[in-house]
């Protein structure tokens, strides 16, 4: 019943724009949703997301064959059941892709680790062996290093601050921003994720805050000509924290968003969009990723938020938002858990307890940040790690299907 809500009421909210795109959208809609009405199985209560994030950035679990898959026989036996490889990362795709290749020149991230093969595809067919789902993870979204081939390439399509400042800082790294709001730059982004969800049986795609862009940006030539002819030749505000200012452009990229899901749903109605984001408020404020507004239009079939956090306190307020609550009663809402970087220690006693207070208040599951920080990277010897990782998931149990009518567990 959701999604027929859902549908009549984006076709009356199209029909104020338009009675023949509002007539094509619910019949897309019907067409991508239709099996859904025959979907009455809700979800097992003792199903649990667990899940673990494979990145390229202080690990090197994706780049040679035997050890990715020496990785996912350790996860399976670890009772995991879903990863999140990253493909779209420091500029480069890390599959071969001919998208990728038109545009920036070559089809696969320069690291010798991943010449001459398939990553994600070895990824996929080693997980699903073991039972594991694999949903990639489209990391970077609209952001690339300063210096990458794609900023290079394509100086037009990046965005800049008032001042005509480009540069974004992630710790010690230089970042741009593609504008999101350029169609060139919009099918760029549309058409890698269409190929990696038309090329490969993945069980998903996700997306996270970079699916959005820093609030400071958005005064490249294109957006204030794109502002102004909406605003009757008015100027974007001076202040980039401006509620309008901010709601204009993040209306844009929900926009966007929607684009997007359809794009992904028919190439492939099964494929789950995941959304991995950091709370509502800073989503928002800072990377104008309005998710609690995707979940609320159906453009979110996981959500997955990443509360990294060391004060309990904090970390369960953040679990009792409104937002989060309300987002429950729709989707499966699972919480990413924090358990280490490079630089940045964290016991595994808080990792217990953290997913301790999210089984206590019976979320869809937890999923970790990240791989290496399991039982690599750390202060406590690998094996206390893999112990209390035993005690956490001391049972298999099977993945959620996320799209079989979802239910909250009571």
């Amino acid at each position: 019943m959701i999604q027929i809500f859902r549908g009549w009421w984006g076709f009356y909210r199209r029909y104020q724009r338009g009675w023949f795109a509002g007539l094509m959208a619910v019949t897309m809609a019907f067409v991508v949703w239709s099996p859904a009405f025959s979907r009455t199985p809700p979800v097992d209560v003792n199903t649990e997301l667990r899940g673990v994030w494979l990145t390229n950035v202080d690990s090197n679990v994706l780049f040679e064959t035997q050890r990715l898959d020496n990785a996912l026989e350790r996860l399976q036996d670890l009772h995991f059941n879903i990863v999140y490889p990253t493909v779209w990362n420091w500029g480069w795709t890390l599959y071969p892709s001919q998208i990728a290749k038109n545009v920036i020149g070559r089809e696969v991230d320069p690291e010798p680790g991943l010449q001459g093969r398939d990553m994600l595809q070895e990824a996929i067919a080693g997980g699903h062996k073991r039972g594991l789902k694999v949903i990639p993870w489209f990391e970077f979204g609209f952001m690339a290093p300063a210096d990458s081939e794609l900023a290079k390439r394509r100086p037009q399509w990046l965005t800049s601050r008032r001042d005509g400042t480009k540069i974004w800082k992630e710790g010690i790294h230089d970042r741009v921003w593609l504008n999101p709001f350029r169609p060139d730059v919009q099918k760029f982004i549309q058409d890698l994720i269409v190929e990696i969800v038309s090329k490969y049986d993945v069980d998903g795609i996700q997306f996270d805050d970079h699916f959005g862009l820093p609030a400071e940006l958005g005064y490249d030539p294109y957006t204030v000509r794109l502002y102004k002819l909406e605003h009757r030749g008015k100027e974007p505000p001076k202040n980039p924290q401006d509620q309008e200012w901010l709601r204009w452009r993040a209306n844009k990229i929900t926009q966007f968003m929607r684009q997007v899901f359809f794009a992904i749903k028919a190439a492939k109605k099964d494929c789950i969009v995941s959304v991995a984001p950091n709370p509502q408020r800073f989503s928002y404020d800072y990377y104008l990723a309005d998710w609690q507004r995707w979940e609320r239009m159906g453009l979110i079939e996981d959500l997955v938020l990443q509360i990294y956090r060391d004060d309990m306190k904090v970390f369960t307020s953040e679990l009792d938002r409104p937002e989060v609550k309300a987002a429950r009663k729709h989707i499966p809402v699972s919480i990413g858990i924090i358990t280490g970087l490079k630089a940045k220690f964290v016991p595994m006693e808080r990792v217990a307890q953290q997913v301790k207070e999210t089984r206590d208040r019976k979320f869809a599951g937890v999923s970790f940040f990240f791989y290496e920080t399991l039982w690599n990277l750390v202060q406590e010897p690998p094996q206390t790690r893999v112990s209390r990782l035993k005690n956490i998931f001391p049972t298999p149990t099977q993945y959620p299907n996320l799209l079989a009518g979802w239910k909250p567990r009571s």
